[in-house]
């Protein structure tokens, strides 16, 4: 890391805080209200209004009164980066952010960070450009140091929402200076990233590699997320290879069907080692499974949602090669590792997650996939093949330009059919429908009449049906169930998991963008009640019981939001 003194920044307005995430840390008493008071707001203020006294400032001999000056220093940490011109992680790492701390509550350790605080010199512009910046310079976007509140409330928005189905930093408090710029403060319980390991694993570094693993191993262990870690110290490694890869099979699994667009690479800095979702400026939730959707960076496009399994197989083998390198000190090669056994084994966890992720998505409870699963693979391979054919079905009209990269249109929507076919099949007692009935349920907005005059349609779409009906059968007969009971309650369980009101990407940003333009006028209790009961409308857990809302007010600001989350639900 490099360690930074700081000075106070002024000008600052409380725009948010995490009351609930407050609670969680310990940083505010369990039976403390939903409300800010002058109190605690100086407080938040006090603590997350500064400003590093960067290199740049040292370079160019820049005064700052005593009564300017902070105690104390925070760390920018560094990692492996791909777009720095070094591939080894010698220059790179946080560009516009510091670590603030770290505290423990109720056996949970926290790490503690914030975004916008001043131009580091492990940004990809410092060494791009062979100089140190300014903070605030308006010539350099990234490099500029500063967050943006846009930035800051989308990640608000998504992280909160997807807090129930994956790990991820949330945001604890936003500060806001005017002209769209903020402190975006940060909080997890482990914001370590595969990239925090990798760049010491490139340079061969030994002992800061060795320091890290046994840091995270430890912090695991402590946090009780792995309660079976052996003792000695080679076992421990093996131990962390096994649970790495265990957890980054499941998790791009999950991404891929649950439509989550994270720009996983080999350097592993957009995900945390605990698979925890960071950089939401490149997260979107799609719509449909737009599949050849890459967002572009400038110099390059990403990774589209089907390359990302691959690219987890990456970021394994290069758990693989710390393991060996920290047990041996020689590393193998990425080539020798690809028949290695955990990379066999990442593929077993990937497609056994990928029957569960269907079944639960079907709208079968736990014990009915395990019994499919167990006893019926094959019956559960030929739904998930004729459900493939519609989900990756493409536009005729071939790739198009969005506004921040490169996609290809999706033209089937499998939640809308997954949704409405249990309760039409219910109506008809388990009665078929025919194919124009069944493509009314299926099709996009994005479908043309030329897409769905595809030969084999007709027939892909019968066996849709069949091949769905068998299944449910199955586990009526398993059940001692009539065929329609059965259906009814798949259909009340498939309703809130593939709910209509489902947010994206583009959804979120035109939500933020109301935000914004009403943040005068909303104070930072109104702003945390907003959120929370959003994210509580955006719940597709079916055994989670639903929310009601009273406040008038409130809920004409939630049917606005809603009325956004329609307009873009097929999108991106």
């Amino acid at each position: 890391y490099i360690l930074y003194k700081t000075r106070k920044r002024e000008g600052g307005k409380l725009a948010f805080f995490n009351f609930e995430l407050a609670r969680e840390m310990g940083l505010i008493e369990g039976s403390h209200q939903d409300k800010i008071n002058k109190k605690l707001e100086k407080q938040i203020l006090d603590t997350f209004s500064f400003t590093i006294i960067n290199e740049f400032d040292i370079e160019n001999n820049k005064f700052f009164s005593r009564s300017e000056l902070r105690d104390g220093e925070y760390m920018a940490t560094r990692y492996l980066q791909l777009q720095h011109p070094t591939k080894k992680g010698e220059t790179s790492g946080d560009g516009r952010s510091v670590w603030c701390g770290q505290l423990k509550n109720n056996g949970r350790t926290w790490d503690v960070s914030s975004a916008g605080t001043g131009a580091t010199s492990l940004s990809p512009a410092t060494h791009i450009y062979n100089k140190n910046f300014e903070t605030g310079d308006p010539s350099i976007s990234y490099g500029c140091g500063y967050a943006e509140i846009d930035e800051g409330l989308a990640t608000l928005f998504f992280s909160e929402i997807l807090k129930t189905r994956y790990s991820t930093e949330r945001v604890l408090a936003i500060i806001d200076y005017g002209n769209g710029i903020s402190i975006n403060v940060r909080a997890h319980e482990c914001l370590i990233r595969p990239s925090h390991m990798f760049n010491w694993l490139k340079q061969k570094n030994y002992e800061a590699l060795e320091n890290i693993v046994n840091y995270y191993i430890d912090q695991q262990v402590s946090n009780k997320n792995w309660k079976d870690c052996p003792k000695s110290k080679n076992a421990r490694y093996r131990y962390f290879l096994k649970k790495q890869n265990e957890l980054f099979a499941n998790l791009v699994a999950d991404f891929e069907d649950d439509y989550i667009f994270c720009w996983l690479d080999w350097d592993g800095d957009n995900v945390l080692m605990d698979g925890g979702i960071i950089d939401y400026g490149s997260i979107r939730q799609f719509g449909l499974f737009h599949h050849e959707y890459r967002f572009d960076d400038v110099e390059q496009y990403s990774t589209n949602i089907k390359e990302q399994k691959e690219k987890a197989k990456l970021i394994v083998k290069s758990f693989e090669q710390i393991v060996e390198f920290l047990i041996t000190r020689e590393s193998p090669t990425m080539t020798s590792l690809k028949e290695s056994e955990t990379q066999k084994k990442f593929d077993q966890i990937f497609k056994k997650r990928k029957v569960y992720n269907l079944l639960k998505r079907i709208g079968f409870n736990e014990m009915e996939s395990v019994f499919l699963y167990k006893n019926h693979l094959e019956k559960i391979t030929k739904f998930s093949k004729t459900f493939s054919y519609f989900e990756r079905a493409k536009s005729l009209e071939g790739p198009i330009n969005v506004n921040d990269g490169i996609s290809w249109n999706a033209i089937f929507c499998l939640r809308d059919v997954l949704r409405e076919l249990p309760q039409v099949l219910h109506i008809r007692d388990g009665e078929i429908l025919k194919h124009s009935d069944f493509i009314d349920i299926i099709k996009s907005r994005y479908a043309t009449k030329e897409d769905l005059q595809k030969t084999t349609l007709s027939k892909k779409s019968r066996e849709f049906q069949k091949n769905y009906l068998s299944l449910v059968s199955t586990v009526s007969n398993k059940m001692g169930r009539s065929l329609t009971d059965q259906l009814l309650q798949i259909s009340i369980r498939s309703g809130i998991i593939n709910k209509y009101d489902r947010v994206t990407g583009d959804s979120i940003t035109v939500i933020v963008e109301k935000v914004i333009n009403s943040l005068e006028n909303t104070s930072v209790d109104n702003l945390y009640e907003q959120v929370i009961d959003f994210s509580l409308l955006q719940n597709t857990d079916p055994d989670q019981v639903a929310i009601h809302i009273n406040d008038t007010n409130h809920k004409k600001t939630m049917t606005s939001f809603l009325e956004v989350v329609r307009e873009f639900r097929d999108g991106l």
